[in-house]
């Protein structure tokens, strides 16, 4: 194996566990990704190395369209010329799923890869579950702050989206390592375990809806097709009724969430978590009513909301002029219009559509994952976020390499005839 094969595996290795650490690690994770990505893209090209396996997939060409059409945005943007700058920055982390599909070069370089990724994942768990058994886990940086009780790193919001779709995928991959015979029983109990954790020590309100939304899609890949319809409705009564009965925090969760939306409803009280959401989504509508087909421009949501609201909108949104509508949807359609949420929306239509092209573990796992993206995307800005965006993107990337390399790939070794 060649020394820059070598550094390249574990430059991919080092970005897949870096998502299950504090945000200092995703960032050097990050740019560690994008030039090692952009060296090597040269050096392929010089050799002429062609790589045909990413011809027929979709959503590469979706996400460089998205980010051109955001940074073509600057020229309209109403927002100041860092501001926008910057949000162009925060959308454009959708090139780590092109660049470790880039990087990643055969299904042997995936498989290592996606190993990296479930033991950095199970050791997340563990420490949170340590936490939960009274032990003090020096390196858990949430451990002194009493809101952020049982949580490793960053919010209960980012832990509980991440141990959603790291569930998923250890449930629905834990037959692809047959070869260790141990490691199958023990995906499967960490699966369990961190949904578990969601559900009886966590706050997350989103979270409590993806643990939910993984285990519908694990039941109804369980059954028979001419019943997955009916389980798909069913399903997320049955297990929410489950969850209501057995859990005090989730009890407590959908007791607050129904008497905050009640309280904007009637009173138009915004300072809630549910209320401040229900206001910023009927801003944005809005702010997206005064340009449908242009957009505001990146990094634009914050002036345009707080125009729209007037006196209050200091009191309601704060100083800051780089924060967003808790909704990713309504984000990319005040910054680019209703055709900002279509793309959104073709986005994730084009990675359901390669993962279709997969083996029937592996499309469960890529399909489980853009669905708890999506969940999270409709009461947060998650692509646009820190921490739990990256997670999304590194975890796609994965995932995608995972399909789209096949055995017999190995294109470092394969120049084009001249």
């Amino acid at each position: 194996m060649h020394l820059t094969t070598k550094l390249r595996i574990v430059l991919i290795c080092f970005v897949a566990v870096s998502v299950s650490l504090p945000m200092a690690w995703i960032s050097i994770g990050k740019l560690g990704l994008f030039v090692g990505c952009l060296l090597y893209l040269i050096h392929q090209f010089f050799q002429k190395v062609p790589d045909t396996e990413l011809s027929g997939v979709w959503s590469i060409p979706v996400i460089l369209l998205s980010i051109a059409i955001f940074a073509l945005s600057l020229l309209w943007s109403e927002g100041a010329p860092e501001n926008s700058v910057l949000a162009v920055t925060k959308h454009g982390k959708l090139l780590e799923i092109v660049m470790l599909v880039c990087l990643i070069r055969s299904q042997r370089e995936a498989r290592i890869a996606m190993l990296a990724f479930v033991a950095s994942q199970a050791f997340f768990i563990a420490s949170s579950w340590l936490m939960v058994a009274g032990w003090r886990v020096p390196w858990a940086t949430s451990a002194l702050l009493p809101q952020y009780k049982y949580v490793v790193f960053s919010t209960y919001l980012d832990q509980t989206l991440i141990f959603s779709a790291t569930a998923a995928i250890y449930w629905h991959l834990r037959h692809r390592w047959l070869e260790i015979s141990w490691l199958r029983p023990a995906l499967a109990g960490t699966a369990m375990a961190a949904l578990v954790n969601i559900i009886y020590f966590q706050e997350g309100k989103t979270g409590y809806l993806t643990a939910l939304t993984v285990l519908t899609l694990a039941i109804m890949w369980e059954i028979p097709k001419k019943w997955r319809l009916g389980i798909v409705v069913i399903a997320p009564l049955i297990l929410g009724l489950l969850a209501y009965a057995v859990s005090s925090k989730f009890q407590h969760r959908v007791a607050q969430v129904m008497s905050e939306s009640q309280n904007y409803s009637t009173q138009g009280d915004n300072e809630s978590s549910s209320g401040f959401r229900l206001h910023a989504w009927r801003r944005s509508l809005q702010a997206m009513a005064e340009r449908p087909l242009t957009g505001h421009g990146a990094g634009s949501w914050t002036l345009s909301v707080k125009r729209i609201e007037g006196a209050q909108a200091q009191k309601i949104f704060g100083d800051s002029f780089t924060s967003n509508p808790h909704q990713e949807f309504l984000l990319w359609g005040v910054e680019l219009g209703i055709g900002g949420t279509l793309l959104l929306l073709m986005l994730v239509a084009s990675l359901v559509r390669d993962a279709l092209r997969f083996d029937p573990a592996l499309m469960r796992a890529t399909v489980s994952i853009v669905a708890v993206m999506v969940v999270a995307c409709s009461f947060n800005s998650s692509l646009y976020d820190a921490l739990i965006g990256d997670f999304f993107c590194v975890t796609l990337g994965l995932l995608l390499a995972l399909g789209i390399r096949t055995k017999s790939s190995d294109l470092v070794s394969k120049p084009a005839p001249s």
